[in-house]
């Protein structure tokens, strides 16, 4: 009789230990499949500083290209100086030959990205401005003028860097930006900052360096 009861007590205390054994398996399997465990605050923390690198490399590209402003001075010497500095991007890629396809596309990419940097600050600021002052004739000539500058670029995308036909688009690209930029520095803008108080020169010129920022 004492035997049996030991024997039951033996089997108990077997299920048991095989029973904590399984929970603790069930607790690992669950802490692997559903919890960060020790690891979440290394892996949080990484992430966290990886958001936090990449925002401030973001807001010093930013500050880096829109730095011409604080140098440049009002609103149209800033899109003056933006002219300039797209038309030395312009006399690099012509010199470029059909070899060089890798330069082409990283001096298209920075054109492209000038051109509409530029484009957004005129089009959303200069030209309605131009539109109130009561210039809508010139402001939406000088608008379509970027259409057409636009169109150059989408055909400049399509082509193959080593096209025959590559340096000739961009010589045409290059003429259409010249062209508008000197009517702009040589005949809007002079007249139509003439006709401007200080308080709205200043408007235009901050509302300018704030587009231009968050374009860059």
């Amino acid at each position: 009789m004492a035997t049996r009861t030991r024997s039951r007590s033996s089997n108990s205390s077997s299920k048991s230990s095989s029973s904590r054994s399984r929970g603790n398996s069930s607790n690992r399997d669950n802490q692997s499949a559903f919890s960060w465990g020790e690891t979440a605050g290394p892996l949080i923390g990484a992430a966290v500083a990886g958001a936090a690198l990449g925002f401030a490399a973001n807001f010093g590209r930013k500050f880096l290209t829109q730095a011409v402003s604080g140098v440049a001075g009002d609103w149209d010497e800033v899109l003056s100086t933006e002219h300039d500095m797209v038309e030395a991007l312009f006399d690099k890629a012509l010199a470029t030959d059909s070899s060089q396809t890798w330069k082409r596309a990283m001096l298209l990419m920075q054109i492209t990205h000038a051109l509409d940097k530029h484009a957004h600050e005129e089009e959303t600021i200069v030209y309605p401005a131009l539109r109130e002052a009561n210039e809508a004739v010139t402001a939406d000539e000088l608008n379509s003028e970027h259409g057409y500058m636009k169109t150059h670029l989408y055909e400049l995308g399509q082509m193959e860097a080593n096209d025959p036909e590559w340096l000739e688009t961009m010589r045409e690209l290059r003429d259409l930006v010249v062209q508008h930029a000197r009517m702009e520095e040589n005949e809007v803008f002079p007249k139509f900052k003439q006709a401007m108080t200080e308080e709205q020169n200043e408007k235009i010129t901050t509302l300018v360096n704030k587009d231009g920022f968050w374009m860059a």
